[in-house]
This record gives C-alpha cells, sequence and structure tokens, in this order.
C-alpha cells in the first residue's frame, strides 16, 4: 500500500495493508506500550485516588489534610504552565517515570503526617502530577500516530481506541481503589494506626509496581515533544519558546472553540467529588456509603471510555458521541435540582443511579477530548496537553475551593 501522506490522514480507512514480519513486530510493541501505560496508571491512581478520598479524614488535626490537598492543587494548577517545557526537555517517558516519584512520595508522608511532611509532598506532587498528565498525553498520542503511520491505518480511529483503552484502565482505579480501601478498613480499621499504616503500605507497593512497568515503555520522540537542539539554548530562550507555546495554540480558533468542553471536563469532575458526594449521596448513605457510590461510577467510567473509544472515527463520531455524554449528564443535573431523598429501595438505587450516568458522561468527555486534540494538533501536542491540563485543573480548582469555603462558612456560622 502507498505512503500515507499526512494531509490525508483522517480520510484514510480503516484497513491493515500486507504486514511483514518486522511491521507485525512493531505492532505487538505499539499495543504492549499502551497496555504497560493504561496499567501503570491504574496501579498508580488505585492508590493515591483512595488515599486522597481518605485524606481529610485521616490528617484531621490542624486541618491538616485539607491544606495539604489545597496546597496541591495550587502547585499542580502552576506547573501545568511550565510542563511543556519540561516535557520536551525530558521526553514524554522520562516525564512521566519522574512523575510516579511525586505520588510514591505523598503516600510515604501520610505514614508520618506532620506539617515538615506533608507541605513539601504536596509542592512537589503538583510539579510531579503537572508533567506525568503532560507526558502521558504526549506519549498515547505519539504511539497512536505510530500504529497509524506503520500500518495505513485511519489516525483518528487508532487514537480514539487507544485512548479508549488508557481512560477505561484509569477510571476503574476509583473501583478496584476503594474496594481494597472498604477492605483493609473494615470494622472500624480506618480509625487505628495498624490499619492505616497497612492500607498505605499496600498502596506504596501498588505505586513501586506501577512505577517498574513503566521502566518497559519504548522510548518515543514525536515531533511534538522534540525541545531544541542548539546547545547554546539559554535561560531567555527557554522562556520565550514557553510564552510562544501557550500563546500560540490560544490564537488557533479550533482551541478557543474546545476550550469551554476543557472547562466543562475539569468542573464535572470537581462537582462530583466535592458537592455530588456530599450533598446527594452522604444524606441518603451515609459517609460509608461515599465509596461504594464512587465505586459504580468509576467502572461505569471504565467500560464507557472503552466503548467510546472504539466508536472514534473521526470529527463527525466524536461530535455526536460527546453531544450524547453532555446530554446524559445535563439530564442528571436537571434531576438534581428538583432531587430530594427519599426513603427504601429507592433512596438508595436513585444516588447509585446519578453516578452510573455521571460516570458514563465523564468516560465519553475524557476519551473523546484527549482524541480530538490528538488528531487536530498533530504538530504541537505538548503546548496543547499542556494547556488542556492548566485550563483542566483551574476550573476543578476554583468549584474544590468554593465548595470548601461554603464549608468552613456552614461550619462557623451555622
Amino acid at each position: 500500500m502507498a505512503s500515507v501522506d499526512n494531509k490525508g490522514d483522517e480520510e484514510e480507512p480503516f484497513v491493515v495493508g500486507a504486514a511483514s514480519v518486522d511491521n507485525s513486530e512493531t505492532l505487538r510493541n505499539h499495543t504492549k506500550d499502551v497496555h504497560i501505560l493504561s496499567s501503570a496508571f491504574l496501579l498508580i491512581f488505585l492508590a493515591y485516588g483512595a488515599a486522597q478520598n481518605l485524606e481529610t479524614t485521616l490528617n484531621t488535626k490542624d486541618d491538616m489534610g485539607t491544606i495539604s490537598l489545597g496546597i496541591l492543587y495550587v502547585s499542580f494548577t502552576f506547573f501545568s504552565l511550565i510542563a511543556s517545557m519540561v516535557v520536551r526537555f525530558m521526553g514524554s517517558k522520562n516525564a512521566v517515570l519522574l512523575g510516579t516519584s511525586g505520588y510514591w512520595l505523598f503516600i510515604a508522608a501520610n505514614l508520618k503526617p506532620t506539617w515538615y511532611t506533608m507541605v513539601p509532598a504536596s509542592l512537589y506532587l503538583g510539579f510531579a502530577a503537572s508533567i506525568i498528565w503532560v507526558g502521558q498525553g504526549t506519549y498515547l498520542t505519539s504511539t497512536a500516530r505510530s500504529q497509524a503511520r506503520d500500518y495505513h491505518l485511519h489516525e483518528g480511529t487508532v487514537i480514539g481506541k487507544f485512548n479508549g483503552e488508557f481512560w477505561g484502565m484509569f477510571a476503574s482505579h476509583q473501583f478496584v481503589g476503594n474496594l481494597i480501601s472498604l477492605a483493609i478498613l473494615r470494622n472500624g480499621a480506618g480509625g487505628t494506626t495498624s490499619g492505616t499504616t497497612l492500607l498505605l503500605t499496600v498502596f506504596l507497593c501498588s505505586m513501586t509496581l506501577g512505577t517498574i512497568l513503566m521502566c518497559f515503555l519504548s522510548k518515543r520522540v514525536d515531533r511534538g515533544e522534540e525541545g531544541p537542539k542548539d546547545s547554546s539554548f539559554g535561560l531567555c530562550s527557554s522562556l520565550i519558546s514557553l510564552l510562544k507555546s501557550v500563546i500560540t495554540p490560544l490564537l488557533d480558533v479550533r482551541m478557543l472553540l474546545i476550550i469551554p468542553l476543557i472547562a466543562y471536563s475539569g468542573l464535572q469532575q470537581a462537582f462530583v467529588w466535592a458537592e455530588f458526594t456530599k450533598e446527594i449521596v452522604s444524606p441518603a448513605l451515609g459517609v460509608s456509603g461515599v465509596g461504594g457510590s464512587m465505586a459504580v461510577y468509576g467502572a461505569f467510567d471504565a467500560i464507557c471510555s472503552i466503548t467510546a473509544g472504539r466508536l472514534t472515527s473521526g470529527m463527525s463520531s466524536i461530535t455526536w458521541i460527546v453531544s450524547a455524554g453532555l446530554s446524559l449528564q445535563a439530564g442528571v443535573f436537571l434531576w438534581i435540582l428538583k432531587y430530594s431523598s427519599t426513603s427504601g429501595v429507592l433512596g438508595i438505587l436513585y444516588p447509585l443511579l446519578m453516578a452510573a450516568m455521571l460516570g458514563i458522561g465523564d468516560g465519553v468527555i475524557n476519551t473523546q477530548l484527549s482524541a480530538l486534540i490528538g488528531i487536530i494538533f498533530k504538530h504541537d501536542t505538548v503546548s496543547v496537553n499542556s494547556i488542556y491540563l492548566f485550563i483542566s485543573s483551574f476550573c476543578c480548582e476554583v468549584l474544590l475551593c468554593k465548595s470548601h469555603c461554603l464549608w468552613i462558612s456552614k461550619e462557623n456560622f451555622v
């Protein structure tokens, strides 16, 4: 089959040409890297996600848990602006490897939570989280492009499929992590030092295994992550390059049209974590039911991510899939506006059904937005992923801060 012109990637049919023995080895390497990356993120974030859910419960002295998370989110938002420069310099594989260290140190700091351990760990995790997510987006897109180029496949379909697998595996961390927490902290073990120590030790082992897995990723160099080749590249040039990489994508009308979707993605995730669990789930199911509802949310998020990724074929499919997910979540929000808690089976079923519907919408939005960015911005993947991360995290931080301030006001004045 003739080689594929870059300008015609989106029109190329999703078919596999005649592959040589070397090509089939290449195919196995591409899919292997996606499996490794997805599994590693699952192992890391099942530990971090569950620990984050328990942070404000475990570290209540002087409100250390809440303040640590606040420091983490502010640091994460700030470092998102410079994450693209770090990923360009290190390469996407090295960036995700270094990023895992921040999560490991944060969990380790919780074994002996003091201001001297939690504050530095939270600050560093903000930096680590920014580069691991920009590196992940760049690495996954680069892998998909290699797959499409080597086998003359439709690029949009491959990007959608790989993003579907990754986000499906990632979303299941809520389900797996909460089950582990429930199993270890059952019967009130969460209030004992031995119970929390055992849980955090298990989480550290899971993160260590995830980090080891990432070492087996193939090294990739994509046009979107190539750094400067001039050895005289100094601080001034670095700052100019960073500023240019942030501003240039924002001058593209396509990016301006995507920004509202990115902002919504961050807001709807923060709503689930901060408002839905507190205002809908807790009154109906109690605090112990939060883990169960988030497990349902994560399970449907994972299933829908995989399914939506396999349905991606280009711009038209992304449009209708995202529209379906947004419509479903809009229905949940309208339901919540008129919702009043009830007793009996329906009182238990309704919050779980809402969690499932919100999870489906989140799975669609994450998968399709990542695929859309990979399809449209082929030549500057790193910078666009950095902007995506900054906008999403900033919107998430705004809603979380608002929720926390309202909670403080209620505690002090009600």
